[in-house]
């Protein structure tokens, strides 16, 4: 199925803004010490940004490892992102599938917040690639 330019454009704006409400959402379980919560949602965040990228650019995916190859291949690989910023986004989904599916296991204050400033990073270059394409 193709998507016409109109829905195109209405799932980069519904996913970019998704994307910033999650961020939001990250910072306030980093404020209320919910480290976890913070992983998963600064995960999300990332995420939101990304597909409505790959989205944009009419590259497809069904998963999100599909993303992370995705980004690799589009974006890394052409130096629009740096190697980086790919290893970040790939370290994101293994830290949400982490504290998602691990017993026993638990991020602490120092792991959240030493992710939060590099994901804000990630989300303004992921955004600016958006606005360019």
């Amino acid at each position: 199925m193709s998507m016409s330019p109109e829905d195109i454009e209405a799932i980069v704006f519904y996913r970019r803004q998704k994307a910033y409400a999650t961020l939001q959402e990250a910072e306030e379980m980093i404020q209320t010490a919910h480290w976890n919560l913070a992983i998963q949602r600064l995960y999300y965040a990332a995420f939101y940004m990304a597909s409505a990228l790959l989205v944009k650019n009419k590259i497809s995916t069904q998963t999100h490892n599909g993303v992370v190859a995705q980004l690799g291949l589009h974006f890394v690989t052409t130096g629009k992102l740096d190697k980086a910023e790919g290893r970040l986004y790939s370290r994101l989904l293994q830290n949400r599938i982490t504290g998602d599916y691990n017993d026993f296991f638990d991020f602490t204050e120092e792991d959240a917040k030493a992710l939060l400033d590099p994901t804000k990073e990630l989300m303004k270059k992921l955004d600016a690639l958006l606005a360019e394409s």
